[in-house]
């Protein structure tokens, strides 16, 4: 059974692909952590690193927005980082790391998903 979540993530990886993006991994794990998508458009050389959160609307953390802790950014990048290094070709890539809050609502017949806010350059780290 799909959960509210992995409909979410397939809602914003359909979108990412309208706009020219490619889907190279869902929910690529290591020890560090897991990313939700790993999207790249190869037009621009650009590897994206998307962070999904779904909510219900009126949630007490701001659609998601406020469970993107710095400690939560670290362990993000830590895993791209592994990402990366299992595969050099794409380390030469321009990389980003976004986030999509997506809310839903619950109907009769399932659930209603919507990207709410798609945040390009959400976050950056610096070393």
């Amino acid at each position: 059974m799909t959960t509210i979540g992995e409909l979410g993530e397939q809602i914003v990886a359909e979108w990412l692909q309208s706009q020219g993006y490619s889907i190279r991994h869902y929910r690529w794990r290591c020890r560090w952590g897991e990313i939700d998508i790993i999207a790249e458009n190869e037009s621009s050389n650009t590897l994206v690193f998307v962070e999904v959160k779904t909510r219900s609307d009126n949630n007490w953390d701001e659609g998601g927005l406020k469970a993107l802790s710095l400690a939560k950014q670290q362990k993000i990048y830590q895993t791209a980082q592994l990402f990366l290094a299992k595969h050099p070709p794409l380390a030469e890539y321009y990389c980003r790391f976004d986030v999509a809050l997506v809310t839903y609502q619950k109907e009769q017949d399932g659930a209603k998903l919507i990207i709410k806010d798609y945040l390009k350059n959400a976050f950056e780290i610096v070393d």
